[in-house]
């Protein structure tokens, strides 16, 4: 599915709500997306998270991580719980009552209409999972059907393969290239950047819907379509 974009400045009839994100819960068939809170996810979230080659990858591409102790990240997880922008959420696992990933909104422009997705990593229990997918769904779904956001954004290090390769699997536009956009643990960071209107949300919320519904899957969990395919409408 190919997204034409044309230049406006036309006047914006339907105005945005104005709404900050609340800080509770979104529900899914397979994951919860719960605020953060320390004490209650932090042992989860620090034992996926650290120990071993795979798990150090998680925070390759991140401007914090990974710590040097659970006490550390518990220091760092309290942080996050008196945010409000970045807003932390902690991905539970409904499967395993588990926290094994986070996510947050950030960069909130209520007047304008526009958030974004990031501060993003997945244990490896949850990588490459229908829960992972659902929750990236239920937080871009939230952000436009329930807040009315005009614009989700996605940016990441563009150097970050994996992460561009994400986004374009879950339906968001590339935009270009931010030549030395920042400083990120010493080194430059260009910053590739990717975004969801709310106009082209309609289609991609049902290829989201489709992909996760459990006749996509066969009896061993492996998907008969992929979102990629469907979101470029081969599907």
């Amino acid at each position: 599915m190919t997204h034409v974009r044309s230049i406006s400045g036309e006047d914006v009839q339907d105005r945005p709500s104005g709404l900050w994100p609340a800080r509770s819960a979104l529900s899914g068939r397979d994951v919860e997306l719960e605020p953060i809170d320390p004490q209650r996810h932090g042992s989860d979230l620090f034992a996926l998270s650290h120990g071993g080659d795979k798990t150090r990858d998680l925070w390759a591409y991140m401007p914090y991580g990974p710590f040097a102790d659970a006490v550390a990240f518990e220091s760092w997880l309290r942080g996050c719980a008196a945010a409000a922008d970045p807003m932390f959420f902690a991905v539970r696992d409904r499967r395993s009552g588990r926290a094994a990933g986070m996510a947050s909104y950030l960069n909130v422009h209520p007047e304008n209409g526009a958030i974004e997705i990031g501060h993003i990593w997945f244990a490896p229990v949850l990588q490459g999972t229908r829960q992972s997918t659902e929750a990236l769904f239920l937080m871009i779904g939230h952000a436009i059907d329930d807040l009315r956001y005009r614009r989700v954004e996605w940016k990441c290090n563009a150097l970050n393969e994996a992460s561009r390769r994400a986004a374009l699997r879950l339906g968001f536009t590339f935009e270009g290239i931010f030549h030395q956009h920042m400083i990120v643990k010493g080194r430059n960071r260009d910053t590739a950047w990717f975004s969801i209107l709310d106009r082209e949300w309609p289609d991609i919320r049902a290829n989201f819907e489709a992909w996760l519904s459990p006749e996509n899957f066969d009896p061993q969990g492996r998907q008969r379509r992929s979102l990629s395919d469907l979101n470029r409408g081969e599907g």
